[in-house]
């Protein structure tokens, strides 16, 4: 089959190569281009024994001009990355098969509380390339474990004043409510010591249509892009003191919410949900909700770069500032009152306030290389329960949501992380070169004391006046991690490297200590509790993955490659679990964990303009239960896949044909993640002033259902008994259209 699917899209590409170009070749970095994703230091790849992956700007506009987002973007590009979910949440797409570590500028957007929102936040217009490094890694905090990814943003890179204007339009022409406008906007100035650049992006997003023509259901659960507007306003600067110091600033905002009137109803008073009947549900007009749907951010960062100093080695210093406020979509859910169920609507609302400081030192000899840190961060993290009128929301099939009252929706915390850390690297002979590092980090958490969820629900409609706290308190925990390599150059143009590197997850303490079992009480109506998962019984823990890797790259004149082979364990597995009352919580596993696979990707660029490749992620996901090796249940593996692409390119005219193909996957308990075939055709034209694009999303008008789909089915399903209800069809055939101005 998979050779099947590469065959079939090169060929009808092959057909189609005579109409005309797109843009440069997705393809393997350059050898000596210089990343920070690696070591946290400017880092040819040709020295990094690792699988390293660069987008350049090229390859992102051509994405972008082809409707596609961040998500959507690495999932195409990146091997090692799962194809994205084209919702808001990047819950679930992995690297590799396990989280990734994403970073802005190198400001860490994950956080300890794992929402999976850390790629809602930049327009790509405002990026200048992805650096990304597959596997785990020793040099970074928690969830790295499947990978890095750092956002770059876009820098002034001529002299004098220079700006671009950008203007698109997306349709499948399906409806009125069918389409996509999107502007963005930038300034630069350069001269002498200083450079800034000023860049603002706008995004309007009407419905999604599936390949029947049908309108896609509203994403109740994490929230979709249907409706949505964004903006991302975002401004760089930096200033030369002399030649060896200097400093930078930026600063951004960025918003993504909800912004129209259609969404999912669920039925006169919630028939749907009550009766389990799926014919109630249908998309509506008449939405309203007084408490926001999507990602809201503010990022700040002070940096300094000093050069030979302090003993000729090289200083950075970076301070920044994230704070998010995320709001959910109002979701209905059903609660016991004395005996009998009860309806309510409500929604979820979680802040995050996070600081991180880092220094960097490194000192560069003839033979060896040496870079030594501290990094400390801190976080705060609040969650609210945003109950809705039952009144309004009930008869209006859930349309309707006046906001009358907050609980309590995750115990509040506070963390503090120190870390140290030492990378070093060393020419054994001129084409053998050594690596080594090691970090220690400790970590420490303040949790107050919480009451469960829903007995504060069921508190507030009558049904008890007290309730027995879960137990708050202190806990920490100590974590040293290494990696080391071996990099082997036989000449310039090939590397074949072995690497061990280790990598840190953890549970994440707001879904995994929130939990309890309670009992009601009547002699004095207070919920008394039975047992839960508390922090004091349960100390907060890292669990370490430890990654094998062996690989391969080369860059010819007209050929580029990298091939990896890569095993992964670790002793326990976070899953996700449900209890009776429906509560979705984090579950530790004490089960060994293993992930293992291939990661590859070549490409080939004939000097009349033609050029081609392919990717491919080969991957197994198994947990040891009882002795024997199962598939991991599909909340969180990842499915296996293969790209391709083929284009053609002259002076003026840009085409690009390519095509991705996700695999089935089957779990241990009978789910199933169906795959897919997508292609897409993308075409430039460049005139005198400006860059036309065309292009056409899902080309062949492929019926099917998001990777995200299956999960919240399987998710969500059973506590619901409706399992249609979380059914995300992908969009169908679409059609778009961009210009661009650079003066």
């Amino acid at each position: 089959m998979i050779i099947k699917t590469a065959f079939s899209s090169l060929l009808f590409a092959h057909l189609l190569v005579h109409a005309q170009k797109v843009g440069d070749t997705v393809r393997t970095a350059k050898l000596d281009e210089l990343v920070m994703v690696s070591a946290r230091q400017p880092t040819k790849i040709s020295d990094i024994p690792g699988t390293v992956w660069v987008m350049n700007q090229k390859e992102i506009e051509v994405q972008l001009q082809n409707g596609a987002n961040v998500k959507d973007m690495l999932g195409q590009l990146i091997p090692s990355m799962d194809i994205g979910s084209q919702g808001r949440s990047n819950f679930g797409q992995n690297m590799r098969g396990r989280a990734a570590f994403i970073m802005i500028d190198g400001v860490s957007l994950n956080s300890l509380r794992t929402v999976s929102r850390q790629l809602d936040a930049i327009d790509p217009f405002n990026i200048a390339k992805i650096e990304v490094l597959s596997g785990a890694s020793a040099l970074y905090g928690g969830n790295a474990t499947g990978g890095i990814i750092n956002i770059v943003t876009k820098t002034p890179k001529e002299n004098g004043f220079n700006a671009e204007t950008q203007l698109g339009g997306t349709s499948g022409f399906r409806s009125k409510e069918d389409r996509t406008w999107r502007a963005a906007q930038s300034i630069a100035y350069k001269k002498d010591k200083f450079s800034g650049r000023l860049g603002i992006a706008y995004q309007q997003n009407g419905g999604f249509y599936d390949a029947d023509g049908d309108q896609v259901f509203a994403d109740i659960a994490q929230t979709d892009l249907q409706y949505n507007q964004s903006i991302d306003v975002l401004a760089t600067g930096s200033y030369d003191i002399n030649s060896r110091h200097r400093i930078s600033a930026s600063l951004q905002y960025y918003k993504s919410s909800y912004n129209g009137e259609r969404s999912m109803f669920l039925g006169e008073n919630f028939a749907a949900l009550l009766t389990g009947d799926a014919s109630y549900l249908r998309m509506k007009d008449g939405f309203e909700s007084d408490k926001t749907i999507g990602t809201q951010r503010h990022l700040a960062t002070l940096s300094y770069n000093g050069k030979d100093i302090l003993g000729g080695q090289n200083l950075y210093i970076q301070v920044a500032n994230r704070e998010e406020k995320l709001g959910f979509y109002p979701f209905p859910s059903l609660v016991e009152i004395k005996g009998r169920p009860a309806v309510y609507s409500s929604s979820s609302q979680q802040n995050t306030n996070y600081t991180g400081i880092k220094a960097v030192l490194s000192k560069n000899w003839t033979k060896a290389t040496l870079t030594y840190g501290i990094d400390a961060d801190f976080e705060h993290f609040e969650a609210f329960r945003n109950v809705y009128d039952i009144k309004k929301s009930m008869p209006s099939g859930g349309m309707v949501n006046k906001f009358v009252y907050q609980l309590g929706r995750y115990p509040e915390n506070l963390s503090r992380t120190y870390a140290a850390y030492a990378q070093g690297k060393y020419n054994i002979t001129p084409k053998l070169q050594i690596n080594a590092g090691v970090r220690y980090q400790n970590m420490s958490i303040d949790l107050e004391d919480f009451v469960g969820t829903i007995e504060q629900v069921q508190m507030k409609m009558g049904y008890g006046k007290t309730a027995d706290i879960i137990k708050g308190g202190k806990s920490s925990y100590d974590v040293t991690l290494g990696n080391a390599g071996l990099l082997f150059k036989p000449n310039n143009a090939n590397q074949i490297w072995g690497s061990f590197s280790q990598g840190v997850n953890l549970a994440d303490p707001s879904k995994f200590y929130s939990v309890g079992r309670y009992k009601f009480n009547a002699s004095n109506e207070n919920w008394d509790l039975l047992s839960s998962i508390n922090i004091t019984d349960q100390p907060l823990q890292g669990i370490v993955t430890n990654q094998f890797e062996v690989g391969y790259r080369t860059s010819q004149r007209n050929f580029r490659g990298q091939l990896a082979a890569f095993y992964s364990n670790s002793d326990k597995n976070l899953t996700v679990g449900q209890n009776e009352k429906g509560q979705i919580f984090v579950l530790v596993e004490d089960l060994n964990l293993r992930n293992l696979g291939v990661e590859a990707q070549a490409s080939y660029k004939v000097p009349n303009g033609l050029y081609f490749g392919a990717s491919a992620l080969f991957l197994k996901s198994q947990v040891e239960r009882d002795g024997k090796w199962e598939n991991q249940n599909l909340f969180i593996a990842s499915p296996s896949k293969l790209a391709s692409y083929i284009g053609y390119n002259n002076s003026r005219w840009d085409f690009r044909f390519q095509n991705k193909q996700n695999f089935n996957l089957d779990d241990a308990i009978g789910s199933r993640i169906d795959g897919y075939n997508l292609s897409d055709l993308i075409i430039g034209y460049q005139l005198p002033v400006a860059q036309l694009s065309f292009s056409v999303q899902n080309l062949f008008n492929t019926d099917y259902e998001t990777i995200w789909s299956a999960r919240s089915q399987r998710l969500y399903g059973p506590a619901y008994k409706l399992p249609e209800l979380f059914v995300y069809k992908g969009r169908g055939r679409t059609f778009n259209f961009t210009v661009t101005f650079k003066y």
